[in-house]
């Protein structure tokens, strides 16, 4: 039988195997500053300096929420002029370089380069051709069931026939940006290659909107590229509290516009009151031609016109043109006993 150890020596083999306790070593962060002696209570992140971000959080879930109400409307444009169901939807919404985006993009695909007057510099509208040529195929007639995507650049008439999806896009745009700036979105130039286009600097900053576009059973993506410099005037109007007060106040003015509108076209009953006077029942019943009702009002005293029952102004009885008519001297004011 092989020998059973006892607690002694079962306490023994534990303490040999257990392993030494090591002191452990606290990492000290030395911060260098000329005017700060304590460091207490200082916040430490870690920046890139490859990619800067030069776009707050508001500032990025503005730009979202602004691009969301554009695919919206694209969506529906779209839906409208192929006449089947395209939804269009924001997929992402982050900042990089231009580098970095270009070299996301596949060869060859749908890259437009857009003037957003009066804003300076261009803006890049990217559609891949996953997407694009079911749209070209659905525009002539087809019914994208056995659709085959070519790995080539797009000819002359396929360009011709994209140029008017891009165009709503573009219309769709500029309302979607109207709350924060009246821009005018043109293309100005339409490349295949996208490595041929250098419109800023690979390491500066973009803002980058993806976009998920579904007609029937093909899906495709859409990126629009915004460089900050383009942007840079009006990022602080793109903060969300003041575009969001923007597009209220917007949206009450055109309110208050078409209901004016549609009072100025009311029709209002007129009347102009010569004199008011109280009698008895007894003697309303007993009216007739001929009968003489006094009043208290001087014949040289002005009349009132009403409107709708309302006394809005003091008037004088006259003639017009052989019509009867009344001249108006001034409105009643809240003090005026009539």
């Amino acid at each position: 039988m092989a020998d059973v150890l006892d607690q002694n020596e079962i306490d023994a083999l534990l303490a040999a195997v257990e392993p030494t306790e090591t002191p452990k070593t606290i990492e000290t962060l030395q911060i260098f500053s000329r005017g700060r002696r304590s460091t207490d209570g200082i916040e430490i992140r870690p920046y890139d300096f490859k990619r800067p971000e030069r776009v707050s959080k508001d500032q990025m879930r503005a730009l979202q929420t602004l691009h969301e109400g554009f695919a919206r409307n694209f969506g529906a444009a779209l839906s409208g002029f192929l006449r089947t169901i395209v939804e269009v939807k924001v997929a992402s919404c982050e900042q990089m370089t231009y580098g970095e985006f270009i070299a996301g993009l596949p060869n060859p695909t749908c890259f437009n380069l857009i003037d957003a007057k009066p804003l300076e510099g261009q803006i890049c509208l990217e559609i891949s051709p996953l997407i694009i040529y079911p749209i070209i195929d659905r525009l002539l007639g087809g019914n994208n069931q056995d659709l085959f995507i070519p790995q080539r650049a797009m000819t002359v008439i396929e360009m011709r026939l994209i140029s008017r999806v891009t165009s709503k896009g573009l219309s769709a745009l500029g309302e979607a940006w109207a709350g924060v700036k009246q821009i005018n979105f043109e293309i100005s130039t339409t490349e295949s290659n996208p490595q041929l286009v250098q419109i800023v600097p690979p390491n500066e900053v973009v803002v980058v909107v993806g976009f998920e576009m579904k007609m029937g059973n093909r899906a495709g993506t859409m990126n629009l590229c915004i460089p900050y410099n383009v942007i840079e005037p009006v990022m602080e109007s793109l903060s969300a509290q003041s575009w969001f007060n923007t597009a209220k106040a917007a949206g009450r003015e055109e309110v208050q516009q078409k209901v004016t509108g549609s009072l100025s076209r009311a029709g209002l009953t007129v009347t102009g009151v010569l004199a008011e006077t109280t009698i008895s029942l007894e003697d309303l019943k007993n009216l007739a031609v001929g009968d003489i009702i006094l009043t208290d009002k001087a014949v040289s005293d002005p009349l009132v016109l009403a409107v709708e029952g309302e006394k809005k102004f003091l008037c004088s009885v006259g003639r017009f043109k052989q019509n009867r008519a009344v001249q108006i001297h001034r409105p009643i004011k809240a003090g005026d006993r009539v």
